[in-house]
């Protein structure tokens, strides 16, 4: 069975929306996009940085490259990009606190915000690399395009290191932890 273009804009949901209240709809769907929560670190000129971020995703497996959305103007995406490089720190399901700190803009800049977080610095990078993550990325910036209202930041991974243990999920606006089971093969 084939459903016609014009069949398709007469049923289902549909995208997009004129008003506030569907942008608003618009918004709350995205919040229903489950994704693993990441803190990304950078070392500009020796100062080193951090921010959570609830969207990575691998872009290309060849050349292996991921993405993350900055808001518009992100000070993390300026200073990976003038850096050039950067680390992907995925979150564990313990670390809620620690994602929740990488958000939070009054913490403190510099060295104090990594106080007791750290199990060292990624060689390549200069990044600090977060105690207890399922996994590091060390990433080169690939490009840094803007989509929209946010900064994409593109980064070829160089290496990769990977810790057994259950994900830290972002979905519908709250951060989720616990095991993750297999969907049933019904």
């Amino acid at each position: 069975m084939t459903v016609t273009a014009a069949a398709r804009s007469q049923s289902g949901p549909r995208a997009g929306g004129a008003g506030p209240r569907a942008r608003g709809r618009d918004r709350r769907a995205l919040t229903h996009l489950a994704s693993p929560v990441s803190v990304l670190t950078v070392s500009h000129r020796g100062r080193p940085h951090g921010t959570t971020v609830s969207t990575v995703t691998a872009v290309s497996r060849e050349p292996l490259l991921l993405g993350a959305c900055l808001r518009a103007g992100s000070s993390f995406a300026e200073l990976a990009a003038a850096e050039g490089r950067f680390t992907v720190n995925v979150l564990d399901a313990s670390q809620e606190r620690i994602a929740r700190w990488f958000a939070d803009s009054a913490r403190p800049d510099g060295d104090p915000q990594f106080a007791g977080l750290t199990q060292g610095t990624d060689p390549y990078t200069g990044a600090p690399l977060l105690h207890g993550a399922l996994a590091h990325y060390t990433c080169r910036v690939f490009g840094t395009p803007r989509v929209g209202d946010h900064d994409v930041l593109l980064g070829q991974v160089t290496h990769t290191a990977v810790h057994d243990g259950d994900p830290l999920l972002s979905y519908a606006g709250g951060l989720f932890a616990g095991p993750l089971r297999p969907a049933s093969a019904a």
